[in-house]
C-alpha cells in the first residue's frame, strides 16, 4: 500500500460508516468506459457537490489490492452485472492534486515534483521496477504493464487545481498540459490504462488548435450525459433524509435546492444538505474560497449588460446564456456570457439547458451572491434594494400613490434591461422592484402569455407576520381593471391554503404618460 497508488479502501470505508448516501450508481456508468474508447472521463461539479467522495468510492472499488466486497453489500452498484467483473480488478492510483498545489505552491518546477514524488512511490510498491536515467512517470507505469500485465485506473481529483491557482504561468501550465497528455494521449497509453477518472471544478480546456485533450469525455454541470445525478442529492434523497432525521423538506428545498443538471429539475449541494441535518439548522454552510473572490472579480467585469442581468436573477429571474464560447479556463473571460458561464460551474449560478437561461437556484447562492456585492460597493444594486424595502412597506401600510411611485422609479433605473410597452419586460419589472421581499415572502410569478397581464403572487414565510400580497399588472387599461381581474380568477391557486390577510394590488401602466396607477383593497 503507498500513498498514491494502491492506497486501500480506509477513506470510503470511513464514507460507509457515516451517513452514507447510495451514490454508487455511478460505478456501472465508469465500468462501461473501462478498456473502451470512453475510457477517459473529466467530471466537472461545482464545490461540496460530492467529487471527492466519489472519487474514494471508485478508488475503494477497483484497488486491486484490498477486498471492499463488504463496503459495497447492499448497495446499488452491487445488483448490477458489471459488479464482479471490475470489482478490485485493477492497480489504482490516485491523486488529489490540491494536495500538491498546497505542497509546491510557488514552485516553478511543480510540475516535475509531482512526478517524481508518485514515481518514488510507485517504485517503493514495485521494487523490481527498472527506471532509466530519464525515465518519467509513464515509462514506469509501461514498465509495470508490461511486466505484470495488469492496466492501472488513474483517478485525479481536482485535476484543474493546477490551472486554476497557477494558471497565469504559461510555463507551469504547458507542463502539466503535456504530462497529461503523456499519460492519456501517447502510443502506449490505452496499454497502460483502462481507464481514468478526472474531477474538478472545470471542463478540459478549450485550445484554439484541437483540444490538447479531445479524447476524454465530459461531464460537467452544463452538459452531465448520463451521470447527472451520480453527483449531488436528488429530490427523493432529500426527502428520505428529512423524514428520517425529522427536517423540514420546504426549508431544505427553499436553502439548497434549485440546481437544474441535464434533465434533473431538482438536484441539491449535498454538503449543505449533512451539515443543516448535522447542526439541525438551515443556513449558508459555502466557505470563503478563492472561488468566492473570483466572484466579485468576475461581476465587476465592465461587460455590456452584466450587471443589469445580475440584478434580474436576483430578484428571480432567469437571464440567457450562450455556453458555448467559454474556454474553460478562469483566466480567460472575455465576454457577459464568458462570465454567466464561469459563475455556471462555480455553483453561483444553475443553468437550464432547454431554455439556454442561467438563474440563482437558492437562498444559500443567493446570501453568498449578495455577499460578493457588498463586496463591491456596488452602488445601483444597493440603492435599488433600499428603493424596493421602502416599496414594500409602502405597499402594506396601503399608499397607493407611493407604490405607484415606487414602480415608475424602478422602470426609469432599469430601462437598460426593461423594453417599455413589453408585457413581458413590464411584468420583470415588478419582480426587480419587489427584489427585497424574497427575505420575507416566497414569490410566484405567473404568465399568461399575449393576455397583457402578469401575476406576482407573495406568500409569507413561516413567521412572518405580513400580509399575503397578489399583484396584478394592466397595460393601458386601469388598476381597478386589475383588482377585477384578481378577483375574477378567484386568487391563484398559491393562495388555496393561506388563512391570514390578503392584499389585492392593481397596477396599470399607460403607454402614453409611461407612468404607473395603483389600486390596493385588504381582504380578510
Amino acid at each position: 500500500m503507498g500513498r498514491y497508488i494502491n492506497k486501500g479502501n480506509n477513506a470510503f470505508r470511513d464514507i460507509v460508516n457515516s451517513d452514507y448516501v447510495d451514490k454508487t450508481s455511478l460505478i456501472p456508468f465508469i465500468n462501461s468506459t473501462l478498456n473502451t474508447e470512453r475510457r477517459y472521463s473529466c467530471v466537472s461539479r461545482c464545490r461540496r457537490f460530492g467529487k471527492s467522495m466519489a472519487a474514494k468510492m471508485l478508488c475503494a472499488y477497483y484497488d486491486k489490492s484490498c477486498d471492499s466486497r463488504e463496503l459495497f453489500r447492499g448497495l446499488e452498484a452491487e445488483k448490477h452485472k458489471s459488479f464482479e467483473k471490475c470489482l478490485n480488478k485493477y492497480l489504482v492510483i490516485s491523486i488529489d492534486m490540491t494536495d500538491f498545489t498546497t505542497k509546491y505552491r510557488g514552485e516553478r518546477e511543480i510540475v516535475s515534483l509531482i512526478q517524481h514524488e508518485i514515481m518514488d512511490d510507485i517504485v517503493e510498491v514495485f521494487p523490481d521496477t527498472k527506471i532509466k536515467e530519464r525515465d518519467d512517470l509513464m515509462d514506469v507505469l509501461y514498465n509495470i504493464n508490461e511486466s505484470t500485465g495488469d492496466r492501472f485506473v488513474m483517478i485525479i481529483d481536482e485535476w484543474d487545481a493546477i490551472l486554476r491557482e497557477m494558471g497565469t504561468d504559461e510555463y507551469i501550465t504547458t507542463s502539466y498540459v503535456d504530462l497529461l497528455r503523456r499519460l492519456f494521449k501517447g502510443s502506449g497509453s490505452n496499454d497502460v490504462f483502462a481507464g481514468a477518472y478526472l474531477t474538478g471544478i472545470l471542463p478540459i480546456k478549450k485550445y484554439n488548435t484541437e483540444s490538447a485533450l479531445n479524447n476524454f469525455r465530459e461531464y460537467s454541470m452544463i452538459y452531465p450525459g448520463r451521470i447527472a445525478t451520480s453527483l449531488g442529492f436528488t429530490h427523493t434523497e432529500v426527502e428520505n433524509l428529512c423524514r428520517q432525521y425529522s427536517m423540514d423538506i420546504r426549508e431544505m428545498e427553499r436553502w439548497y435546492d434549485g440546481y437544474r443538471i441535464g434533465d434533473e429539475s431538482h438536484i441539491y449541494n449535498p454538503y449543505s444538505v449533512m451539515r443543516a441535518i448535522e447542526d439541525n439548522s438551515y443556513r449558508s454552510y459555502w466557505t470563503t474560497t478563492g472561488a468566492y473572490d473570483s466572484v466579485i472579480t468576475y461581476i465587476q467585469m465592465n461587460f455590456e449588460g452584466l450587471k443589469d442581468d445580475v440584478i434580474r436573477m436576483l430578484a428571480g429571474e432567469h437571464v440567457g446564456v450562450d455556453t458555448t464560447e467559454f474556454l474553460n479556463d478562469m483566466h480567460i473571460v472575455r465576454s457577459k456570457n464568458d462570465v454567466l458561464t464561469v459563475l455556471i460551474h462555480l455553483g453561483y449560478l444553475a443553468y437550464d439547458h432547454d431554455n439556454l437561461e442561467c438563474y440563482i437556484p437558492n437562498k444559500e447562492v443567493a446570501d453568498e451572491m449578495n455577499n460578493a456585492i457588498k463586496g463591491t460597493s456596488w452602488e445601483p444594486l444597493i440603492k435599488t434594494i433600499q428603493n424596493s424595502k421602502n416599496l414594500l412597506s409602502a405597499t402594506i401600510s396601503g399608499n397607493e400613490q407611493a407604490v405607484a411611485q415606487a414602480i415608475d422609479l424602478a422602470h426609469d433605473e432599469h430601462t437598460s434591461i426593461l423594453a417599455y410597452n413589453d408585457e413581458n419586460s413590464l411584468a420583470c419589472v415588478l419582480s426587480v422592484a419587489y427584489i427585497w421581499a424574497k427575505n420575507e415572502y416566497v414569490i410566484h410569478r405567473e404568465y399568461a402569455t399575449g393576455k397583457g397581464y402578469a401575476d406576482l403572487v407573495m406568500i409569507p414565510r413561516r413567521n412572518v407576520s405580513k400580509p399575503a400580497i397578489v399583484i396584478e399588472l394592466k397595460f393601458n387599461h386601469s388598476s381597478d381593471t386589475a383588482i377585477d381581474q384578481i378577483k375574477r380568477k378567484e386568487y391563484p391557486a398559491k393562495l388555496a391554503e393561506y388563512t391570514g390577510e390578503i392584499l389585492l394590488v392593481g397596477i396599470n401602466y399607460d403607454k402614453e404618460s409611461k407612468q404607473h396607477t395603483c389600486k390596493i383593497e385588504r381582504l380578510k
